[in-house]
């Protein structure tokens, strides 16, 4: 079974690229598809650019054109649980499109992506992952123990840990501390990205698994970009780690 292994930039999936072997490479839509082998697993990778649209194309190519059975999203995101700290690892048990929905007295109501209340109305929000792939993820990480960020990437000696939860996927990069607490507090929600909810969109739409996995590389706030930039590179470790730990039994 071949898996489809994407990522939004290139410091994500470059510590994926560089574990691959008998790569063979093609362009389509101009996004490079790398087929070859990973850890003995079958495997296409694929660099998203940031954004839903951007991520639905890739995964419909991956799941139409290269036949990938299951897709696994690997990165890192904004931190929207005061609790965690940048280098923790989410992966997500549902993914909630937390700009998709109703504009009402210039407030947004989030609902389910491709729905409104009064054309298609559903009482469904965000994407779940199926029980029995959970329990075969948590299962093969329980004991994973993952290393501490370096003192240049803010490491304290903690060693970051693995957490499940919901994360939000939206077209914006988010760099506000009362949004940031806002969105924790409306959704319970311990991260925030870009595409993982286009990603389970598109998955369900063709019957095939998925897995979101995110590491923290800042905190959403209003420092997030410098954040962002200084620990992206380290932090995606642990990303690619986590993901390269459950392969056998994606």
């Amino acid at each position: 079974m071949t898996i489809g292994l994407i990522s939004a930039i290139p410091q994500e999936l470059a510590h994926l690229r560089n574990a691959m072997t008998n790569v063979d490479g093609v362009s389509i839509a101009h996004t490079r598809f790398d087929t070859g082998s990973l850890d003995g697993h079958d495997v296409v990778l694929a660099e998203t650019g940031m954004g839903k649209v951007n991520a639905a194309l890739v995964t419909t190519a991956l799941a139409h054109g290269f036949g990938c059975r299951t897709i696994v999203f690997s990165g890192v995101a904004g931190g929207l649980d005061p609790d965690l700290k940048v280098g923790d690892v989410v992966v997500a048990d549902q993914l909630i499109q937390h700009d998709a929905g109703l504009i009402e007295n210039e407030r947004l109501q989030t609902y389910q992506a491709g729905h409104v209340p009064f054309i298609n109305p559903t009482d469904r929000l965000g994407y779940d992952v199926g029980a029995a792939v959970l329990d075969k993820v948590k299962g093969a990480l329980s004991g994973v123990s993952l290393r501490p960020l370096s003192p240049v990437a803010g490491g304290q000696g903690r060693p970051p840990q693995i957490v499940y939860g919901t994360v939000l996927s939206g077209d914006q990069y988010l760099h506000s501390e009362p949004t940031r607490a806002r969105l924790h507090r409306q959704f319970g929600a311990h991260a925030i990205e870009m595409e993982g909810g286009a990603v389970a969109q598109v998955c369900e739409a063709f019957g095939i698994g998925w897995l979101v996995i995110r590491a923290l590389s800042d905190l959403a706030g209003q420092d997030s970009q410098f954040e962002f930039n200084q620990f992206v590179s380290e932090v995606a470790v642990a990303s690619a780690m986590v993901l390269r730990t459950l392969l056998p039994v994606l």
